[in-house]
């Protein structure tokens, strides 16, 4: 359990500094916005490029991982997506966000601080292959969706030739793209490049989750609690169970990746997903409770799940 608590908290902390930074006004009306652009724009794209370069190519595309990965979140994903229509009447950009905020695992600022103090650097594979799956499938496929559920065309195609080119240019397929060629065109990177995209991506994270916490200023945690609800049970228990029965049953994964796999399902949901929805302006609110309520009941979830693979 100790080493989810010294994920968790310093996240939910960086949330709660934020927030009082919002309500005691030590920062201007629009600093949420303005560090959240900065990390769409500078420091998030080096974490997607350095999360692809430096695992090997071979590495990254371990197919049946990455099925079991995605068949989680395709099952759970659609009776929420239905819910998200007919019970919560959001429109197309709030229905992917919905879907989004329900499966979407905070990999990169939790998973793989977590997995290194669980298992070491050795047994950290399974979140960085979790991270460039969720940065590359799920972050472009929502950007598509959305740009489409905003756009204008003569025509359905050249809408969504129009989202698609707006996914192509964007910060966040174009950094883990070319990490993937940079890994596999076998170069090094040079150091003051390294650390350069190092510095850079190091401030994503607390920046966003800063974000995060000054945006929640004022607004109720409680208003749509049906729906944050239901994506937050979503997110810590029905996600990592069809994960794995999808693991054990499905591709007969080895214990060492079905444990990474089901741990990476159970993980709360991730502050990125709150930069999408406060990027375009939909489902922000809502967005930002789940991350924050999963969040804080992941230390009990995700430590059961650690104890019951006989490493808590």
């Amino acid at each position: 359990m100790s080493a989810v608590i010294n994920v968790a908290v310093p996240v939910f902390a960086i949330m709660l500094a934020g927030y009082l930074a919002g309500h005691f006004r030590i920062l201007g009306e629009s600093s949420s916005e303005a560090l959240n652009a900065f990390v769409y724009w500078f420091a998030l794209p080096p974490v997607l490029f350095l999360s692809m370069a430096s695992v090997p190519v071979a590495e990254i595309f371990n197919w049946p991982f990455i099925w079991t990965l995605l068949g989680g979140m395709a099952i759970v994903a659609i009776p929420s997506v239905i819910l998200a229509r007919y019970v919560f009447r959001n429109s197309l950009g709030g229905i992917t966000l919905h879907g989004l905020t329900g499966v979407f695992a905070n990999t990169g600022y939790m998973g793989i601080p977590l997995f290194l103090a669980a298992f070491g650097p050795d047994g950290a594979l399974p979140a960085v292959i979790a991270t460039a799956v969720n940065n590359a499938v799920l972050l472009g496929l929502t950007i598509l969706l959305i740009e489409m559920d905003g756009g204008e065309g003569p025509s359905p195609l050249r809408l969504f030739a129009n989202a698609v080119l707006a996914v192509v240019r964007g910060p966040l397929f174009l950094a883990p793209l070319a990490g993937i060629l940079w890994s596999w065109s076998g170069l090094g990177l040079p150091d003051p490049a390294s650390n350069f995209f190092s510095l850079m991506g190091a401030a994503a994270a607390p920046c966003a989750l800063f974000a995060m916490g000054l945006f929640m200023v004022g607004k109720p945690i409680t208003s749509g609690a049906s729906e944050v609800g239901w994506m937050v049970f979503v997110k810590l228990i029905g996600q990592p169970l069809v994960t794995w029965w999808l693991a054990v049953a499905m591709f007969d994964l080895d214990f060492e990746m079905t444990r990474g796999v089901v741990l990476i399902a159970a993980l709360p949901t991730g502050a990125l997903a709150f930069v999408v929805a406060q990027k375009y302006g939909i489902f922000v609110q809502r967005c930002s409770a789940a991350i924050l309520v999963s969040t804080v009941l992941s230390v009990v979830t995700v430590s059961a799940l650690l104890a019951w693979f006989g490493t808590g």
